[in-house]
């Protein structure tokens, strides 16, 4: 993490800043006279949430007292507090009697947990505010160094705030029975459609946050796979797809869109040499897939942030996002600065992909590159060792699939009909399997 508090002339944080000293005493009184209220507390309260230094340190006391199994009451904290020389730092014994003297209502310690909570927060978004402001004076960092970190501090400030409350068993039973009970009614995908019965049968559909990896050696089907998947979502959903192209131009994958809609090969689109029926197709199909929520970005070498900055960009205008694909994963850089250990560097990638889709509520599906050691064996179907820079796309990836034809080794094999297995290696939250589909390379078209 970048410093950037070191410049001489930078501003200073005004040191009054939002706080609740009420609040802060009273929970410090709970701990003191409830033992059950030390549970709930050291849950969900830092010891950098209080505001006050003397607060903190008795905080802190406390938290070491409890878990070395101490006895808390005002007489053992006194003589902890004493023994270790701490008691003067707090204001002395004097301040340990006038929270004793509080008599704190138990039954709305949540409350004044969450209002402690919340100047808490309300502190680090004025700090990150100042840190912005002088980081701007730093001129020996580079600019994506210091927006990545200021990014970096503001996604984990998000996050916090989204996971301060801390739900107890009877309020997700109550939620998830609730929730069970409107599937009932209404029965459906628990996740965005695919388009693919079988598929959808093993995932339930694409959930929210969830990373999808589709890999498969060059040519095998990797980004038609993907642009049927982001179509059918549109269609049936009509929700908004992003189409991160790295390694396709727009055009091109225009062109295979025309295809997969038209029926008209590849080929002869390319060469011009369309016939009459031909234009009424092209007529048609161009006027409907004119006005799909398709965006396709062909950005070369984008980084995380970029990506981000792109994926809220849409989000403002449409209000909501379907689906997020990225093709490929391996052409994506995690700054504008390459690193020498590139393994590491696909690590943060796929984390940080991660992080995007849980921050955004959205499946992302990202391909993958196999590598070439699945061409030296005699049996060539893909496991998850094949993966390339294996280790961190399988430990952050929810869902693996894998692209594998017979014919694409063995052209004179019977497969006539191009059948694809579609190989379910990892699935977080399911059960894992082999599904067979059908691709015409022709018209860049899967089918069940």
């Amino acid at each position: 993490m970048q410093n950037f508090d070191k410049n001489p002339g930078s501003l200073n944080v005004d040191k009054h800043l939002p706080h609740n000293f009420l609040a802060e005493k009273i929970i410090l009184s709970s701990l003191l006279v409830n033992l059950e209220a030390i549970e709930l507390v050291l849950r969900s309260v830092k010891i950098e949430t209080f505001y006050f230094k003397n607060h903190q340190e008795l905080y802190r006391t406390i938290v070491e007292m409890y878990k070395n199994k101490i006895p808390i009451d005002i007489i053992t904290l006194n003589t902890f507090l004493q023994d270790n020389g701490l008691l003067e730092q707090i204001g002395g014994t004097q301040v340990l009697i006038e929270l004793v003297n509080y008599v704190p209502n138990l039954l709305y310690l949540e409350e004044y947990i969450s209002l402690v909570n919340d100047k808490f927060l309300r502190r680090s978004l004025i700090k990150l505010g100042y840190k912005l402001i002088n980081s701007a004076y730093v001129t020996n960092l580079p600019l994506e160094t210091i927006l990545s970190t200021l990014e970096l501090e503001a996604f984990n400030l998000t996050n916090e705030i989204k996971t301060q409350k801390i739900y107890t068993n009877a309020e997700l039973l109550s939620a998830v029975f609730s929730e069970l009970k409107q599937k009932s009614l209404n029965p459906s995908l628990a996740g965005l459609t695919s388009g693919f019965y079988e598929l959808d049968s093993f995932t339930q559909g694409f959930q929210k946050s969830d990373l999808i990896i589709i890999a498969g050696r060059p040519s095998m089907g990797k980004t038609a796979l993907s642009l049927n998947i982001g179509l059918n979502i549109i269609k049936n959903l009509t929700r908004p797809v992003i189409f991160f192209s790295l390694e396709m131009s727009k055009e091109q994958l225009i062109y295979r869109l025309i295809t997969t809609e038209t029926s008209i090969s590849s080929l002869r689109l390319k060469t011009g040499n369309l016939y009459k029926d031909d234009w009424l197709k092209l007529n048609g199909v161009i006027q409907n897939l004119s006005n799909l929520p398709l965006f396709i970005d062909d950005t070369p070498n984008p980084t995380i942030q970029d990506i981000k900055a792109k994926i809220k960009k849409v989000i403002f205008e449409q209000n909501q996002i379907g689906l997020v694909i990225i093709d490929y994963l391996q052409l994506m850089q995690n700054s504008k600065f390459k690193t020498e250990n590139r393994s590491q560097e696909l690590s943060q990638i796929t984390r940080s992909l991660k992080n995007i889709a849980r921050e955004f509520q959205v499946p992302i599906i990202a391909l993958s590159q196999l590598s070439r050691s699945v061409e030296t064996r005699t049996n060539k179907r893909p496991i998850l060792s094949d993966l390339r820079e294996s280790g961190s796309i399988e430990q952050d990836a929810d869902v693996v699939l894998m692209l594998y034809r017979e014919n694409y080794y063995n052209p004179n094999c019977s497969n006539a009909n191009n059948d694809v297995q579609l190989i379910i290696a990892k699935q977080r939250n399911g059960p894992v399997g082999t599904i067979n589909l059908q691709f015409d390379p022709k018209l860049m078209r899967f089918s069940d």
